[in-house]
């Protein structure tokens, strides 16, 4: 049954890597503001006050009564708990990236964290100074060459882009012990993981509250916000967002007529830099 489901999620994982890989949409200058690629902002918006509803209705409050009851050191222990229980998903995108050494640290970390922390309610390993490489498929995506593609707000799951729509949608079938466990010990992931991000919603309730809530246009704050994070995260500048992706004269080999000829902090200011 395993090697079955393992057969299968082989082949859906091929196929959205291709689609991810054809169907990241290209950036149109037109439409690309500041290095912001948006062009379903409409729709967008929609989904967003409908996220805000969501929050508003039923993830905050459900946020503070969980930090409410639950004692601040079990909610640590079962966000460990999801961790760990997700560190095998992290190790196959370490091997599908090629970057053996994450993925030697992710293993260790799990191998570590289920024997001498309980099954990962506690993270021995980061006792022993061995932190956790995260990742996920959408930045497999970015490692192969994937685009970025247009920005998108997903109901529940909130900020996205169309390279990790795909990443999210493959994650929910990267991790081996979803496979492994049976049926009713698998869906200890994902309430475990359902409880971390309660507890992170509230831990982090002024922060959320202060741009969903207190923000003068609280879609563009989130987009910049996720973007921004995003991006580093993948290796990419900070301020590449507010640059202009279209501008010929950032492009290797391309000189700008208007530079300074006097921009050579050596040179010699009385000189006439025209002269043959």
């Amino acid at each position: 049954m395993i090697r079955f489901r393992a057969h299968v999620l082989v082949r859906f994982a091929a196929l959205a890597v291709v689609l991810g890989m054809a169907s990241c949409t290209a950036p149109d200058p037109s439409v690309t503001r500041g290095g912001i690629f948006d062009p379903y902002e409409q729709s967008n918006r929609k989904t967003h006050e409908l996220n805000r509803a969501l929050d508003r209705t039923f993830v905050r409050p459900a946020g503070k009564v969980y930090g409410g009851v639950i004692p601040r050191g079990m909610q640590e222990n079962v966000g460990n708990f999801a961790d760990n229980l997700s560190a095998p998903s992290l190790i196959v995108n370490n091997v599908l990236q090629g970057d053996a050494r994450g993925g030697a640290i992710n293993l260790f970390r799990f191998a570590i964290n289920s024997t001498f922390g309980l099954g990962g309610i506690i993270d021995a390993a980061s006792e022993f100074g061995v932190n956790e490489e995260d990742t996920d498929f959408g930045e497999t995506l970015h490692v192969w060459g994937a685009r970025e593609g247009a920005y998108i707000e997903l109901p529940v799951l909130g900020p996205s882009t169309e390279r990790d729509v795909v990443g999210k949608l493959v994650d929910l079938f990267t991790n081996p012990l979803t496979y492994a466990l049976p049926s009713p010990d698998r869906h200890y992931i994902r309430a475990a993981s359902v409880a971390k991000r309660l507890g992170e919603r509230n831990r982090y309730s002024d922060m959320v509250d202060s741009v969903l809530y207190e923000s003068a246009d609280s879609y563009a704050q989130a987009r910049m916000i996720y973007l921004q994070s995003r991006r580093f995260e993948l290796g990419g500048d900070m301020d590449a967002i507010y640059a202009d992706p279209y501008d010929s004269a950032d492009d290797a080999g391309v000189a700008d007529p208007y530079e300074a000829p006097y921009a050579d902090p050596y040179a010699d200011p009385y000189a006439d830099p025209y002269a043959e």
